[in-house]
């Protein structure tokens, strides 16, 4: 429901009374669109409206045991949140608000269309990049002021201190954005790559996938239909074929790389993760939205690294400051690198064909080509190839999807 007017200081869990207008859920627009009322129920919301009166406090929040964690949760968020546009107001406090808390919603509309259009919009979404990224740092970090106490690291499995302090910043950070499918799925894997760590063994799997997925559908199996389990999953399972085979041939011939060329490794990785995960993610976004980011590339090529290198590390020095209300030192140059990114974004957009229009394949032809990616990523032998077979056949099936002529809604307009 939308507040209209002065809106009293609520906060999460607090009771109010408002006169408003309500209705069901709206239904989806047209044939085969975006179901609100289906991810309305699953969501446990039973409408949706405007107040057309002033809200009035009834009751402060009084949650106690799981429903006092989770409100307390909320809680941390809108404080971190109003924290971070207080120091960096407009469009690039709204987007480190995202990135930090997973609240999108001060995002300007031109900003979220040019992240959109540009191909980054999976920045926004709280994934395995940042939840990896927080891990790597905290890893990196305890790992590295450990080593410099001799003392400590002479006698101390410093390695197995830093993955357990990495464990608990990942889950803290999932758990302060929400704990959305995607950040389920990536803190289930790099949960389990540094459980791996701890007992001397390697993490990175497509059997870690598949425990994530499954962990995943056992706590909300009507996600396995929503397009955030499908594009996240459908990019790590590519992502984790291709480069199972790559990590094959580089054990093969071992080498010391200087550090020109490690930069140079480093930038191939990233254009070459950003080809797979568009490849294997634009059968599901055309399905879903209907469109196809043509330049995501180029844009990935900026961005990526800048929120690897830059914007993460100092997001993650922000959460460790803000107990002394020093978060403001981290956040102005986290700031530069977000106002980069908007640009980058903003650049890419303006770009002529930057965005394809598509039609939606029949829900078949999406369906094949998942079989056939499968078959393609999980089988080790030649014969997995035939995979191709089913991803062509899906693909064509765009031929076959002719939008109507005519469309009739629910109230025979």
């Amino acid at each position: 429901m939308r507040l209209r007017g002065e809106t009293p200081d609520a906060g999460p869990g607090d009771w109010l009374r408002v006169l408003a207008i309500l209705a069901p859920p709206p239904p989806p627009a047209a044939p085969g669109a975006f179901d609100f009322q289906r991810q309305a129920y699953f969501d446990g919301l039973g409408g949706v409206g405007f107040a057309i009166g002033r809200a009035e406090i009834t009751a402060r929040s009084r949650g106690e045991g799981l429903d006092g964690l989770v409100l307390g949760l909320s809680r941390l968020r809108q404080h971190i949140t109003e924290r971070v546009r207080g120091h960096r107001p407009g469009a690039v406090g709204a987007v480190t608000a995202a990135l930090m808390t997973g609240e999108r919603g001060a995002i300007p509309e031109s900003v979220m269309v040019a992240i959109r259009d540009s191909g980054l919009a999976h920045l926004l979404a709280i994934s395995g990049l940042h939840i990896g990224l927080v891990a790597g740092v905290l890893f990196v970090g305890v790992r590295a002021g450990l080593a410099l106490v001799p003392f400590v690291a002479l006698r101390q499995p410093i390695k197995k201190w830093a993955a357990l302090a990495a464990i608990a910043g990942a889950l803290a950070y999932a758990l302060l954005t929400g704990a959305t499918v995607p950040s389920q799925r990536a803190f289930l894997m790099i949960g389990l790559v540094l459980l791996a760590v701890l007992v001397d063994r390697r993490g990175i799997s497509m059997r870690v996938v598949a425990w994530a997925a499954v962990v995943v559908l056992l706590i909300q199996p009507e996600s396995l239909l929503s397009a955030s389990f499908q594009l996240s999953f459908a990019a790590v399972v590519a992502l984790v074929s291709v480069y199972e085979a790559v990590r094959m041939r580089r054990n093969e011939r071992p080498e010391t790389p200087s550090w020109l060329r490690r930069a140079g490794v480093y930038l191939a990785g990233v254009a070459a993760t950003t080809v797979i995960a568009g490849i294997a993610t634009a059968p599901f976004a055309v399905f879903h939205f209907n469109r196809f980011v043509e330049y995501s590339l180029a844009a990935n090529l900026v961005a990526v690294p800048v929120t690897a290198l830059w914007i993460m590390p100092w997001a993650v020095g922000a959460f460790l400051l803000v107990p002394f209300g020093l978060d403001a030192l981290a956040l102005a140059p986290m700031g530069w690198g977000v106002g980069l990114v908007i640009r980058v974004a903003e650049t890419v957009a303006s770009w002529s064909g930057a965005v394809a229009a598509l039609p939606a394949m029949p829900t078949w032809g999406l369906v094949t080509i998942a079989a056939g990616g499968l078959w393609l990523t999980l089988l080790r032998r030649r014969w997995r190839l035939w995979g191709t077979a089913g991803i062509g056949a899906g693909v064509a099936s765009l031929l076959l999807a002719i939008p109507p002529d005519v469309l009739v809604d629910a109230n025979g307009k």
